[in-house]
């Protein structure tokens, strides 16, 4: 038997993406992965039934190539034009399509730290020149540092992840109008923050803007995201973009979600509502460092019974956790994330059970 090829050398070297735990077992509290607490709304599970038909005969066929109905649905929704939107199998689709579109060794792709791990993975598989700019523990915004960046793209998720810190628009206004290349504001937790930089598009050629129906939509299993950008940037994206990359599905059960803003809506301040409390509970119950969250998690360091802080008092709290079948997420490869543990927005009742987790840890 012939041994395989070599790969490039550059393959070798990568370390691949690491998603969040999913347990395929029931009983756990799932706080881990970012996903909406609450289910679809109902008029996706109606189209997704209508789709398919009584005997599913329209999933011999391929889907619309385009996704033509969506981005006419998301422009409408964004006040801009189709060709202003490219919809994708997911935003982690549309950011590796940037990527191929506008990096390469000598073009390179920047991003900040702690940022979404996900953008060092693509321009590393790009073999892209890359630039990272390091936040303080205060999480302001590097404006002036980001400007003078000559990255042909720039990756900055807004509001952060993991911190959930939000920006304002003015600070984001002040690196488009001094950056070199493309910014992308990648807006996955938008819908859970004050602000956004949708109305930003209009004034700015140079900016881009992610969105993804797996958060505030609940769509994560379904795989939908979508950019907002200039349409020569669309035009670009789309020429690298495989001819059906968003099923029948995907693309109908974004629809029926798209036109339901009322109950998204109502989703969205439960979520916030429960984000806020939970936040004051960490904050003044338990006298816990935690980031002010425009998202649908919270950022905290945990704090053991000897007032103790640090990354292997993380790690114990998650462990402890994790025993208790509670999942909550820690990025341990940062100094500053290191200490922190993130915990996603549940239900009420989600979160009432890792209250009484954490409780139990610090007695113990």
């Amino acid at each position: 038997m012939r041994d395989l090829p070599e790969p490039l050398p550059h393959v070798q070297g990568l370390h691949a993406y690491t998603p969040g735990l999913q347990p395929t077992e029931s009983g756990w509290v799932k706080l881990n992965t970012n996903e909406c607490p609450y289910p679809p709304s109902p008029r996706v599970a109606e189209a997704i039934r209508r789709e398919l038909g009584e005997d599913g005969a329209s999933l011999r066929l391929y889907p619309d190539p385009t996704s033509s109905a969506l981005r006419a649905a998301i422009a409408a929704h964004h006040g801009l034009k189709p060709e202003n939107v490219c919809v994708g199998n997911g935003s982690d689709d549309l950011l590796n399509l940037l990527v191929r579109t506008y990096c390469d060794p000598d073009a390179k792709g920047g991003y900040t730290v702690p940022g979404y791990s996900l953008y060092p993975v693509l321009l590393a598989m790009q073999r892209s020149a890359t630039e990272s700019i390091e936040f303080g523990r205060d999480m302001r915004l590097p404006v002036d540092r980001i400007a003078e960046s000559d990255a042909r793209l720039f990756l900055l998720t807004s509001p952060n992840a993991p911190t959930g810190v939000g920006f304002p628009n003015v600070e984001l206004e002040g690196i488009l109008k001094a950056a070199s290349g493309l910014v992308v504001a990648d807006e996955a937790y938008a819908p859970f923050a004050d602000q956004d930089a949708v109305p930003l598009l209009a004034r700015h050629r140079n900016l881009a803007v992610l969105r993804t129906f797996s958060k505030s939509h609940a769509l994560a299993g379904l795989r939908v995201g979508y950019l907002l950008a200039d349409p020569e940037v669309i035009a670009l994206v789309d020429r690298f973009r495989d001819s059906y990359n968003v099923n029948r599905l995907s693309q109908a059960a974004a629809l029926a979600a798209l036109g339901d803003e009322a109950y998204y809506a109502d989703v969205v301040a439960r979520v916030r509502v429960t984000r806020d409390a939970a936040y004051r509970r960490l904050v003044d119950g338990r006298g816990w460092f935690t980031y002010p969250s425009q998202t649908n998690f919270l950022f905290t360091e945990p704090r053991n019974a000897a007032g103790k802080t640090g990354p292997d008092i993380a790690r114990a709290a998650l462990e402890y956790l994790q025993a208790k079948r509670v999942l909550v997420r820690h990025f341990a490869s940062h100094v500053l994330t290191a200490p922190f543990l993130r915990i996603t927005v549940g239900t009420p009742a989600e979160m009432a059970v890792l209250d009484q987790a954490l409780d139990s840890w610090q007695k113990e």
